[in-house]
């Protein structure tokens, strides 16, 4: 079973439609122990990083986040869920994240031409053998709603960059923790691919 963590965010139906059209029993929840009796944790969303974290820790979501992250279970965070996992952000200076990676979240730099936020369908460039990708090759395209960007302190948990006014590191990888930031259950076929990726985590091996 997929929990789904619900703190109030968005965006939380569609991934969990996503789940189920892919055969994976999914539950938005934020029971401690449906949580912690959850073969995998996905920590999805839309919004403001300062919000976010206040409503994470008004639910006490943050330390049973920290407490599954401990525990070696597989955890993915997609979108403000991916910045929630670093330890700060330019959008709301003074709040901390839940620091479980190294890095920051920074507003993309305006450029001519360019929109922000940043809405729509962008490349990949794909790079360090990521689990989420397997089975992907060349330069997908996928989803992304954002108006900030990850620039992750360890080079070597980056599986997946982008170019949008600035090179964005769109999804990182760290032992039984990954991140998108942009939208996997809205980017098509290639989106459940990696959703499927994630949910197939730890079933390979047995």
């Amino acid at each position: 079973m997929i929990a789904i963590l619900d703190y109030d965010a968005g965006n939380l139906k569609s991934v969990e439609k996503a789940l189920i059209r892919l055969g994976e029993e999914a539950v938005i929840t934020r029971d401690r122990s449906v949580i912690l009796g959850a073969d995998k944790i996905i920590l999805p969303g839309v919004g403001a990083f300062g919000d976010a974290m206040g409503k994470l820790k008004e639910f006490g979501l943050d330390q049973v986040i920290h407490e599954v992250v401990d525990r070696g279970t597989p955890f993915l965070g997609i979108c403000l869920g991916l910045q929630l996992l670093f330890e700060r952000s330019e959008e709301t200076p003074g709040v901390e994240g839940l620091g479980i990676l190294k890095g920051e979240i920074l507003r993309i730099p305006d450029a001519e031409g360019l929109k922000i936020p940043h809405m729509g369908w962008n490349s990949l460039q794909l790079k360090n053998n990521g689990r989420l990708f397997r089975g992907i090759s060349g330069n997908p395209y996928v989803y992304f709603v954002h108006s900030y960007y990850l620039k992750a302190a360890e080079p070597e948990i980056v599986k997946a960059s982008a170019w949008y006014s600035t090179t964005i590191h769109a999804s990182v990888e760290k032992d039984n923790v990954f991140a998108c930031q942009f939208h996997p259950e809205k980017s098509s076929e290639l989106g459940l691919h990696i959703l499927k990726n994630f949910a197939a985590i730890g079933k390979e091996d047995r």
